[in-house]
């Protein structure tokens, strides 16, 4: 078994445990910018917004296969 072959064979562990935990991971990625949010006064709202669902969209798009 190759490198690669681990890889993937990670890869596909990954996706296995969004497909099941995807709401926690979602939730997650909630909760670090919330934290983010208050330990930068406001400040940056907006684009810790703008990260938090980049994040969520690459996970949805790796859920996915894409």
């Amino acid at each position: 078994m190759g490198i690669g072959d681990k890889f993937e064979d990670l890869k596909g562990k990954a996706k296995d445990a969004l497909g099941q935990h995807g709401d926690k991971a979602d939730e997650g990625l909630d909760k670090a910018g919330q934290f983010v949010d208050e330990r930068t006064g406001g400040e940056h709202s907006e684009h810790i917004r703008k990260g938090t669902d980049k994040a969520k969209e690459g996970l949805d798009r790796f859920r996915e296969g894409q």
